[in-house]
């Protein structure tokens, strides 16, 4: 089976790769990614000289280039992870993130119906995974969870234009019939994270003695999930969801930034001290709250659970104490 990943050298993507490289043998993988700061070619060294794997930098919003890769590779399953998607990036300048967020997920989209409604079958079995977030929904208040009918609300420029990528891909399955299918997923978390996010950017800090940046109280809440969690669930809903339907994706985890901030000095306490005064939380900082800033997120992964038998099954305790060692070994690497 051929299989387009776009993003593949993202976060997400990489995991993703390796994971499907794992527990789909038969499967011959072409990653496309426009390389920006936040990707890494090289964590996919291992496959690089695989028959089964194939790499090309592609930049979405180039219609021509992405009409050349399917055309030429004829691909039997889409995994369309590339996006923009630093919210304090989309704040700083939003353009980008309409480009490829928007206009590269039409891109792709229209290709692949472009090539598949050639053939019956393959407009029939041929299928397109589209990977959204739950920022999509807007805020929560103290109680309540973003189910898979919840209004869309969003309220930055990133979740705006994943929100209007979500409906493009709607639209095609409405329209045109195609075989989409669309996951929501909660905040991730693991190896292969950009430095700019929450968790690398508090054991980077902490390990150079810096501040550790909070915006506003810290009292801000998220759901989180371990990458490879979600890279089984996006593999179960690509295989088995229902032709037209979003799922959400969460790991049944909230905490407040604060106490996940805590939480990860006294990891790095235990694992490799010399923090100030013999604690890395002195060095948290308070810091003016980001424009726009949801309150709460939180996930009601039911309907994956009941419909598809998803959950995650990783303890976040040991995942979380494993990134934080798998960046610290990082941080070392980068300073010697």
């Amino acid at each position: 089976m051929r299989i387009i990943v776009t993003g593949g050298a993202g976060f997400i993507g990489s995991n993703l790769i390796l994971r499907l490289f794992e527990q789909h043998p038969d499967w011959e993988i072409y990653n496309i990614d426009k390389l920006t700061y936040a990707s890494d070619p090289s964590y996919l060294n291992a496959y690089r000289d695989s028959e089964r794997y194939h790499f090309k930098k592609v930049d979405l919003v180039n219609r021509e280039e992405v009409q050349d890769v399917v055309k030429n590779f004829k691909p039997q399953g889409v995994f369309h992870l590339a996006a923009e998607s630093h919210v304090d990036n989309s704040i700083k300048g939003p353009e980008p993130f309409i480009q490829s967020n928007v206009v590269g997920t039409f891109n792709i989209l229209e290709e692949c119906r472009q090539l598949w409604m050639q053939d019956e079958e393959d407009w029939k079995n041929n299928r397109f995974l589209h990977v959204s977030t739950d920022e999509v929904y807007g805020e929560l208040g103290d109680e309540g969870y973003f189910k898979e009918d919840t209004p869309y609300a969003p309220n930055s420029p990133y979740s705006a234009s994943k929100a209007g990528s979500d409906m493009i891909i709607r639209s095609y399955y409405h329209t045109f019939g195609m075989n989409v299918v669309t996951t929501n997923c909660s905040n991730n978390y693991g190896p292969h994270q950009h430095d700019e996010k929450l968790i690398p950017t508090v054991i980077r800090s902490a390990m150079n003695h810096d501040n550790i940046p909070v915006y506003g109280k810290g009292e801000n809440v998220r759901d989180w999930l371990f990458v490879l969690d979600h890279c089984d669930a996006m593999d179960v809903v690509f295989n088995k969801g229902k032709a037209g339907e979003n799922y959400n994706i969460g790991g049944n985890n909230e905490w407040k930034n604060i106490d996940l901030v805590r939480s990860i000095c006294d990891i790095l306490n235990e694992e490799i001290g010399n923090g100030p005064n013999g604690d890395y939380k002195n060095l948290i900082s308070f810091v003016t709250d980001r424009l726009g800033h949801d309150f709460r997120y939180a996930i009601d992964a039911s309907k994956i659970k009941k419909e598809l038998g998803w959950e995650p099954s990783q303890d976040f305790d040991g995942m979380l104490r494993k990134t934080i060692l798998w960046y610290v070994d990082k941080y070392k690497s980068a300073s010697t």
